[in-house]
């Protein structure tokens, strides 16, 4: 599919995720009835976020959730520092990291949907938080400046991206110098079969625009990232993966067994080298 159509479907998915949760018709993740985001059954969403950062948050911003982990608690943010959460959705990542980086830091989100962006805005005043801003844009176009953000997270998007090169180079153009890339995604490790790679109701699922682990891995270095790594935290099994691959029009009974182990949540590391003259790096 042509990136303007993946982008659209993707558009059209979470628009529809944010005005579930604002209806009170239930969690973004599977679409249950109201409660808290650890009664969703999906898989690769359900269980993140304990039960203290649950309570630090509106609602609407945990049940809006549709991430494959828990940046913020990994990604050890410092007081003062200035972080930007790529596709941020309703915003729950953004706040935690807001009320990590303190008064003197300061945290963005950039979605591309109105609908997400809305929420966010309105989970931010309902949360009574000051060092947030929301910015509407694409994750392959990032509206801040060269060397501007100290850190960078991102829970379960870069996935959905058709330019995932461009999402990378970014990354590394707004990060100063010695800055961190700290993002939860999903991964691939192994052959997939093709049906699940061209669904485009799995890719927007999160499942069929997942990299091969080496494959993220390279591109993270091509971009100019150094000390990159992959932690697994979740490995989807095949009890799994009848869940994810439900209702997206697939063979259930015939992939869940050759994707069994194949997918996983990982939290994904990578530096900007403290001094450098890569593109975005230096004056």
């Amino acid at each position: 599919m042509q990136d303007a159509s993946i982008k659209d479907v993707v558009k059209e998915k979470y628009g529809q995720a944010a005005l579930r949760v604002v209806t009170g018709q239930g969690n973004a993740c599977c679409g249950s009835s109201p409660g808290s985001i650890s009664s969703c059954a999906d898989p690769i969403t359900s269980n993140l976020y304990s039960q203290t950062e649950q309570g630090e948050l509106p609602d609407t911003a945990v049940l809006a959730s549709l991430g494959c982990g828990n940046p913020t608690a990994l990604a050890e943010l410092r007081p003062g520092e200035t972080v930007l959460d790529l596709g941020s959705g309703g915003g729950i990542d953004v706040l935690l990291s807001a009320k990590r980086v303190g008064p003197t830091g300061k945290a963005y989100g950039l979605d591309m949907t109105d609908e997400m962006l809305a929420l966010a805005r309105e989970n931010q005043q309902k949360a009574g938080v000051a060092n947030v801003e929301f910015l509407k844009g694409e994750i392959e176009h990032i509206p801040l400046p060269d060397s501007s953000v100290d850190v960078i997270i991102s829970n379960c998007v870069i996935n959905l991206s058709a330019d995932k090169d461009s999402v990378l180079r970014e990354a590394f153009r707004v990060l100063k110098p010695g800055g961190r890339f700290a993002v939860s995604d999903v991964v691939t490790r192994g052959a997939i079969p093709p049906e699940v790679r061209q669904s485009v109701l799995a890719w927007v699922g999160c499942i069929a625009g997942a990299l091969d682990e080496t494959e993220y891995i390279s591109k993270l270095h091509a971009a100019g990232f150094e000390q990159a790594s992959i932690e697994p935290t979740r490995i989807y099994k095949v009890e799994d993966a009848r869940e994810f691959l439900s209702g997206q029009g697939l063979d259930v009974d015939a992939l869940a067994e050759q994707v069994d182990g194949k997918f996983l949540s990982g939290f994904i590391r990578a530096t900007k080298p403290a001094s450098c003259c890569a593109p975005g790096c230096c004056a």
